[in-house]
């Protein structure tokens, strides 16, 4: 893979190497097909020339000599200060006559942990982070299914303040006016990514069980004839037994690794899929909205 900021990857290399060297024509006009310079154009046919195909990789843009870097024997200098005093980069800096900038880059490059995330005591991490650690998916689709409902507040008739403006809730009867929500239920396979959402009235039990068996009926139709297993949160709509149901247990583990600020997978396809909604052109009522069954699948 190039990257993040290279304007060709390595198949557009070889297809300008391949059209100035092995069509002949002018290193300009490919250069302007592909939407870069002359001089990168004539940079990668350089490379291809002294070396080959290995020249059109990606390589390393650090330079081969930093002679202002740190030397490596002030840099275990600030490492053992911050582990002896627990201190930041702002008291270590004139305690060594290094820039505060360059201690902070010093422990960055060390991997050392943030103050915050230590005990301030023994200095041992005790803070998880915020990024989610562990990810998992199952082995094959089918395994294991996340359930979720997001809760979306419904369009007045006629458009609300997006397609008339704020004035549309400055009366107290418009304000005090109470039009309900819509469900918008959602079924993402852990493995597969495959999805399957409505919109319905209601996360009533009898609706979230009805649900459940239009997707899995989806998800069959699609190559998935089985789900062993459901992953949800402790909504009441989950903890309340059907008739012929044994209720489900009181608890139930984060839905995506072992952090549990992490969002669950379900979220996530919600999050992603929300701007779609609100994004595209301004409804005149709810109605206007999709209500019929949206399926998606990730590419």
């Amino acid at each position: 893979m190039s990257h993040a900021n290279a304007r060709l990857n390595l198949h557009g290399r070889r297809l300008l190497v391949e059209r100035v060297l092995g069509h002949g024509r002018p290193v300009a006009h490919v250069a302007k097909e592909l939407g870069v310079s002359r001089q990168c154009a004539h940079r990668w046919v350089a490379r291809f020339r002294a070396e080959g195909e290995a020249g059109l990789a990606d390589r390393s843009s650090r330079p081969h000599r930093c002679p202002r870097r740190t030397p490596a024997a002030l840099e275990q200098q600030v490492l053992a200060l911050r582990r002896r005093e627990r201190r930041g980069q702002d008291w270590i800096g004139p305690e060594l006559a290094v820039p505060a900038r360059t201690v902070s880059a010093i422990l960055r490059r060390h991997q050392v942990p943030y103050l915050r995330e230590c005990d301030p005591l023994t200095g041992e991490v005790i803070r998880s982070s915020k990024a989610t650690a562990v990810r998992y998916e199952h082995d094959h689709p089918g395994s294991l299914g996340h359930m979720d409902v997001k809760k979306v507040g419904r369009i007045h008739h006629g458009g609300g303040w997006k397609a008339h403006g704020r004035q549309m809730g400055t009366t107290g009867a418009k304000k005090r006016a109470r039009i309900g929500f819509d469900y918008i239920h959602s079924l993402v396979d852990d493995h597969s990514r495959l999805a399957y959402s409505e919109v319905l009235p209601d996360e009533k039990g009898v609706t979230c069980a009805a649900f459940l068996l239009r997707a899995a009926a989806y998800f069959a139709a699609h190559g998935i004839p089985r789900i062993e297993r459901v992953m949800t949160d402790n909504h009441f709509s989950t903890r309340t037994p059907m008739p012929s149901q044994p209720p489900s247990r009181p608890w139930t583990p984060p839905t995506s690794s072992s952090d549990p600020t992490a969002p669950g997978k379900t979220a996530r396809s919600s999050a992603t899929t929300a701007p779609c909604r609100s994004s595209g052109p301004t409804a005149r009522s709810s109605s206007a909205t999709p209500t019929a069954p949206q399926h998606w699948h990730p590419g």
